[in-house]
């Protein structure tokens, strides 16, 4: 393909098209004949991605790695600098696929990408430290999803047997599950949890600490861990993997950098992958084309049916499965783009 000069960048909000709460800034990077899209994005990584989107004026779309370099250079060195960053390169891959009027997933393989991706449901905001939760284990279970995840969030006067306790109780009734601890477990719950819980209650158990604290997931050895949401372009990603051995990958597309930094990820580990829901359009691409090494998507069924409803084509869930968007791109552009 030609070159394809970026030219320009700009913003859309659809505040008004949204819940409270939501995201709702767009990118758009333009060229002379295609326009690139990726969103919804909260205020903070918009401006952000506003500060940083002139270091890819003249960049050629087509060229990924050189996209990724320039962008890596220009951010700052924080969460919301990572997110601008990934914002901008998942655009990128958005304005060349579609001018070459093919999914983002066509250019990820030489393969034809599968059209219906598997998805697990997450629900974090029903813990199971209620015991109400148990009932919606067991209706979401029942709707073919390829499992389930819920929160495990330490509560004060909480104690890491307690929680093992619920585990147990829910695995129990509804069979092996997924559980979040949301980086909120303080040192101490670990080894408690690690002694009273049973290994075949969980799929994994994930972020169980604030930080990549290798010694707390030490803890934790021989149960199976996941992490990678948090990971950011200031993180060295190796050395993080390399000190938690982790059953699975969790990464956030968007958020450790985009795209191009998840395709260098995926090349540099045999972990599975799980794409984060909040970068749900992404990983849909890459687990179309990589079915061998992500084998389901994250699915987050307290809010993606309201940010899908920003898009010109909303994925809806069938039987546990999530179509490959149906039009060019990454199937991120938003329903009322000018």
């Amino acid at each position: 393909m030609r070159r394809l000069t970026i030219t320009s960048a700009d913003f859309t909000d659809l505040t008004a098209r949204a819940g409270q709460g939501d995201d709702t800034v767009f990118v758009a990077l333009r060229s002379g004949r295609a326009t690139g899209w990726y969103g919804p994005l909260p205020e903070p990584v918009a401006r952000a991605a506003q500060v940083l989107a002139p270091a890819l004026d003249g960049a050629d779309a087509t060229d990924h790695q050189a996209v990724h370099a320039r962008l890596t250079a220009a951010a700052a060195r924080t969460r919301a600098g990572s997110w601008a960053a990934g914002a901008l390169d998942c655009a990128a891959w958005d304005l060349h696929a579609r001018a070459e009027h093919r999914p983002v997933a066509a250019l990820l393989t030489d393969h034809p990408p599968r059209d219906r991706i598997p998805a697990y449901a997450s629900w974090l905001t029903r813990d199971l430290s209620d015991p109400a939760t148990l009932d919606h284990i067991a209706t979401v279970r029942a709707q073919g999803w390829a499992f389930t995840k819920w929160g495990l969030r330490h509560r004060p006067g909480t104690g890491g047997r307690a929680l093992a306790a619920r585990v147990n109780a829910a695995a129990a009734v509804c069979g092996p599950l997924a559980a979040d601890a949301v980086g909120t477990w303080p040192a101490g719950l670990q080894a408690a949890f690690r002694a009273a819980v049973d290994p075949a209650a969980l799929i994994w158990l994930e972020d169980p600490a604030p930080a990549h604290e290798a010694r707390l997931y030490r803890l934790l050895d021989g149960l199976p861990l996941a992490m990678g949401e948090r990971l950011t372009l200031a993180d060295d990603t190796r050395a993080v993997l390399a000190a938690i051995r982790p059953s699975a990958l969790t990464l956030d597309i968007v958020g450790c950098g985009g795209l191009t930094a998840a395709l260098r990820l995926l090349d540099a580990t045999t972990l599975p992958l799980f794409p984060h829901g909040r970068s749900l359009q992404p990983g849909l691409h890459l687990a179309a084309a990589h079915p061998d090494r992500v084998p389901a998507v994250e699915y987050r069924l307290a809010w993606e049916p309201g940010r899908q409803r920003l898009y010109t084509h909303p994925a809806e869930p069938d039987h546990g499965h999530l179509p490959l968007p149906p039009a060019p791109g990454l199937g991120a552009a938003p329903r009322s783009r000018p």
